[in-house]
């Protein structure tokens, strides 16, 4: 044990009414809703780049976190997993995720990162059969360094792509061990600043290479878990190839991936693509490759990627609503990809940020759960488009354009608008918020 939380209790379920600020008033893990718990709907999972390794700066200003674990080595890395697992069972959150350099010291070559790699693994497997904490994915950090500048996959410099692909498989290598349920790729430098010295055909091409030896590598190796894509339009770069899921969609099925990899959708990347996150849920739902989500928020005013912790009760509950229609999480869950502020430097904001993050989602959930249940909106959507459901409607799609004309004329067909009825829908949400 350390002594980083010393004096911070064990996070417990005691209801609405509750003024404790280290209580839980809305997430009640053990509550049944639609025949499954909320710990098992929601399957909550803690971000370790966010709450363990991120020093507080911003693009204005550098470090404002000191840790007792920052530092380049072995010990301080084991001494950051003992923080992070300790957090893990004070908020009785079931999962965890990682990149390979948040939980690595970075070596001086691909030798040593995947020596201390394997070593922090191996300690994390101590660490999850002590508590029962299980990995909801695993990635690789193919962006912070600055080997990565110019991109991973993409990048110019064949090498580069050689160092990401073997970092790849280092990654997924330590994902399987320790029982991951997923992994992800997020491109963060995988796009460009100029087009006056990028080849966007050859650098979506080493793109597509790229991920088919994921999912090459995926069943040779036997992993039953899901290959995730985490879409995101710019920031770092000027524009990414993985700007959104329509866009990813539209990757995956270029390169015949479109039954091999899904989404791992964020909300503050949906909102910068200019989408809503229930947007960009629905129609991974609906193009069948809706995966797992990172769940936080950004500052309207700021205009960038602030990654805050998610406090919106009315967005979570459209965006759990999704989740919901899509058959809620299988192998994905919810992730908080989400830090502290700058000037929450005490261990108690850590703390506190999740539990208000958890409380949120869980209102959230509990309302989507209801509004689903009650089956208002399904009837009024339904309501809206059962003329398609006519063998008139039907026989539409399948007409040719002479045909609906002549139908269109003998019939004298002059329809009048429906009203769409927004306000309406608008009103219903509220009532269960």
């Amino acid at each position: 044990m350390t002594d980083f939380f010393k004096g911070i209790p064990d996070i417990k379920f005691e209801g609405p009414d509750s003024n404790n600020d280290f209580a839980f008033r809305h997430y009640n893990p053990d509550e049944v809703i639609m025949g499954k718990t909320m710990k098992d709907h929601l399957r909550f999972g803690a971000a370790y780049w966010h709450s363990f390794a991120w020093p507080g700066g911003d693009p204005f200003g550098g470090q404002t976190f000191d840790r007792p674990w920052f530092g380049n080595t072995l010990e301080l890395a084991k001494m950051k997993a003992d923080v992070a697992f300790e957090m893990f069972q004070i908020l009785d959150v079931p999962y965890f995720c990682f990149h390979d350099a948040d939980v690595r010291p970075e070596g001086a070559n691909f030798a040593e990162n995947t020596r201390n790699l394997d070593a922090v693994v191996d300690y994390f497997a101590q660490k999850m059969d002590d508590t029962g904490v299980k990995l909801l994915w695993g990635t690789a950090n193919l962006f912070s360094h600055r080997r990565f500048m110019a991109g991973a996959a993409t990048n110019p410099d064949p090498d580069v792509f050689a160092f990401s692909a073997a970092t790849i498989k280092t990654c997924m290598d330590a994902t399987i061990k320790l029982g991951g349920e997923n992994y992800v790729l997020w491109g963060g430098r995988e796009g460009y600043e100029t087009l006056l010295n990028t080849d966007m055909g050859r650098e979506r091409q080493q793109a597509g290479r790229m991920l088919q030896m994921v999912v090459d590598y995926k069943h040779k190796m036997g992993f039953k878990g899901a290959i995730l894509i985490e879409p995101k339009p710019q920031e770092p770069t000027k524009h990414q190839y993985d700007y959104d899921v329509a866009t990813v969609y539209g990757f995956l099925k270029d390169f015949g991936l479109e039954g091999e990899v899904q989404v791992n959708i964020e909300q503050g990347h949906a909102i910068l693509a200019g989408h809503s996150f229930e947007h960009e849920l629905a129609l991974a739902r609906e193009l069948g490759i809706f995966g797992s989500i990172d769940m936080n928020r950004n500052d309207y005013q700021s205009g960038w990627d602030t990654d805050q912790f998610p406090n919106n009760v009315p967005e979570m509950a459209l965006a759990y609503y999704e989740v919901l229609r899509a058959g809620g999480f299988t192998t994905g869950g919810t992730n908080f990809d989400a830090k502290l502020r700058r000037q929450s430097l005490d261990a108690e904001d850590l703390i506190l940020a999740h539990v208000g993050g958890m409380d949120a989602c869980a209102a959230g959930f509990k309302a989507a759960a209801a509004m689903l249940e009650a089956g208002t909106l399904e009837v009024a959507r339904d309501d809206r488009y059962s003329g398609w459901d006519t063998a008139e409607g039907a026989a539409l799609l399948s007409g040719d354009l002479s045909s609906i004309h002549d139908r269109v004329v003998a019939e004298d067909i002059n329809p009048e608008p429906r009203s769409g009825r927004q306000e309406r829908l608008e009103n219903l949400v509220n009532r269960y918020l």
